[in-house]
Formats: structure tokens, C-alpha cells, sequence
């Protein structure tokens, strides 16, 4: 189960908020929300997460769970949500229990999900027609991050409702960031995970060159570490690498759904992606090794030499 671990929160006003759906990000960035000093409705498709987190909490006086996201959303100034992809959003969304039938006018949705810049400027419009705010804010940082408090986040969306989500948003954030208007949110997020696509792969390439050279892998690391070549994977993942271990981080699962919305969007931009293409298959051939829930840095599984 997800952890809520303790952190130093800015002085804000006191808030009522929701949060549909606790997941491995979802539980502890609700934690965080309530710890602030925010009063907090959860909703989760499965009611036994909801029950485990309102379990979980040191102050159940400002915490409950609901049935429905209409009734999670019922008197919040704020929704967060973080769901799976673009359907699960316009489920909680939508239709009579959705949470935009919920919520009072003037409030602000801020979605977390890693989903299409399509889908959030479609719900974007769904709620300027409703009077209510919509903000797409996908999140790095991965479950330390959540648990940690110390996510970063890429906000699409109007000025106003930015400024009136930021301060409460980083209870469990190190950076709120707004980076343009609606759906700009989720192509930052598709920026970053083609960034990290490629390194991953190289980082993967430069450490199965060195292990056939037959190179001490982790003082090379250390050393070049030190140089040009730095960077956060090579510092969080490289030796892990070497050591064969990929039972924690982000999911090959997870980076082939976002890497599916990198390459949908790229094919309506214009955009050429060869690389990014490329490694997304070759996450495909990790996946047909049963690496499904590794971790992303397991792409070095296919190049490295069979045991003897």
C-alpha cells in the first residue's frame, strides 16, 4: 500500500476538496491534501481503496469517502483526480455521476492523469459550458514523488483558476507550473517522456557496451557520472541496471500508454519521432519477456549477454 510521508507544507486557507481515484499516486497526494489542512472527500472505483486510505489518515474528522464522483465533487472548491487514461477520465467526468454534475459553478477541476492534450481540451470546453474550471496538470516524480510530496507538475489551462489551484496543489508538489493554455499540460508530460525515452536507451546501450567489455560497470558510472554524461537516470538507475534490479519505478506499462499518446500526438503535429518510435518497441519486446511491471530502466534486458 502507498505510504504518506511527512513533509513541511506551505501556510494556505483551509480548502474543501476532492480526489477521484487512489492509486499508487492517487492515495498518498490525498494524504498530503489533508495533512495540509484541507478538508477531503475520496472517491475510488473500488470502495475498498477509499475505506484503506480514510483508515490510513491521522485525521478522520476532515476526511470521508463517497459513493459516486457526483457526490465526491458535491460542495468542493477543488476536484483533483487521477484515473487511468482518457476513458476512465470522462467516466468520472461525465454522465449523471460524474463529477462535473457535482460541482458548483465557479469551482475548478485540475486533472492529474497522464492523458491525451485531445481529451483535456475536450473537458476543458465541457466545463466552460458548465461554469466550472478545467485545469490538465500531469505529474513526474513517480510514487516516491506522490509519497514524498515532491512531484512536479505541468498545468494547461486559464490564468485565474492556476492561481487558485497552485497554492493548495503543492501540498504534495516541489514545482506547480503553468505552461500554457488547455492541453499544454499533457504535451509537457509528452516532451519529458520522450526526453526520458532516449536516455533510458542510451544509458541501457552505454551500460551493455561496458558489462561485453568486460569494464567494472558501477566505478565507470561513478566516473563518468561526473562529466557530461550525468544525468538523474544515470544517477537513480544506472547501477541498479548493472545489478539486474527493476522491481520498483515507473511501470514499461505505463511508459508504452504515454508513449502511445507521444506518437498519436506527434501524427497530429507533424512532429518525427524516429527514436522515440524505436524505443517504444523495443519496450514492446521487453513486455513479451514478462517485464510488464518492471521498471523502464529494464530495456538494458534486451541487450544484455545470455548467462552462461
Amino acid at each position: 500500500m502507498s505510504t504518506i510521508n511527512a513533509k513541511t507544507y506551505e501556510s494556505v486557507a483551509p480548502s474543501r476538496v476532492a480526489f477521484l481515484g487512489l492509486g499508487v499516486m492517487g492515495f498518498p497526494m490525498a494524504g498530503h491534501l489533508l495533512r495540509a489542512g484541507h478538508t477531503v472527500t475520496v472517491y475510488n472505483r473500488t470502495s475498498a481503496k477509499s475505506q484503506a486510505w480514510l483508515d490510513a489518515v491521522a485525521t478522520p474528522e476532515r476526511a470521508r469517502s463517497a459513493a459516486t464522483p457526483r457526490e465526491a465533487a458535491q460542495g468542493a472548491d477543488i476536484v483533483f483526480a487521477c484515473v487511468g487514461n482518457d476513458d476512465d477520465l470522462r467516466s468520472v467526468t461525465q454522465g449523471a455521476d460524474g463529477a462535473f454534475a457535482g460541482m458548483t459553478a465557479g469551482s475548478v477541476f485540475v486533472d492529474h492523469t497522464t492523458a491525451s492534450a485531445n481529451v483535456a481540451r475536450e473537458l476543458y470546453a465541457a466545463a466552460q459550458s458548465l461554469g466550472l474550471s478545467f485545469i490538465d496538470a500531469p505529474v513526474s516524480g513517480g510514487q516516491a514523488g506522490a509519497e514524498n510530496g515532491a512531484l512536479t507538475v505541468m498545468c494547461g489551462g486559464d490564468q485565474p483558476a492556476f492561481d487558485r489551484v497552485r497554492p493548495v496543489g503543492m501540498a504534495f508538489a516541489k514545482a506547480f507550473t503553468q505552461v500554457g493554455e488547455s492541453g499544454a499540460g499533457q504535451l509537457a508530460k509528452m516532451v519529458k517522456q520522450i526526453c526520458i525515452a532516449g536516455l533510458v536507451q542510451g544509458l541501457s546501450e552505454a551500460i551493455a557496451f561496458g558489462q561485453h567489455a568486460g569494464l567494472d560497470m558501477n566505478l565507470v558510472l561513478d566516473v563518468i557520472g561526473k562529466g557530461a554524461a550525468q544525468s538523474w537516470q544515470l544517477d537513480n538507475r544506472g547501477k541498479t541496471m548493472v545489478a539486474d534490479q527493476f522491481n520498483f519505478g515507473f511501470a514499461v506499462d505505463w511508459m508504452r500508454k504515454d508513449l502511445g499518446l507521444v506518437l498519436d500526438e506527434a501524427r497530429q503535429n507533424g512532429a518525427r519521432l524516429p527514436v522515440t518510435a524505436l524505443v517504444d518497441q523495443f519496450y514492446a519486446d521487453v513486455q513479451r519477456m514478462g517485464g510488464n511491471r518492471w521498471d523502464t530502466s529494464s530495456l538494458i534486458k534486451r541487450l544484455q549477454k545470455p548467462a552462461d
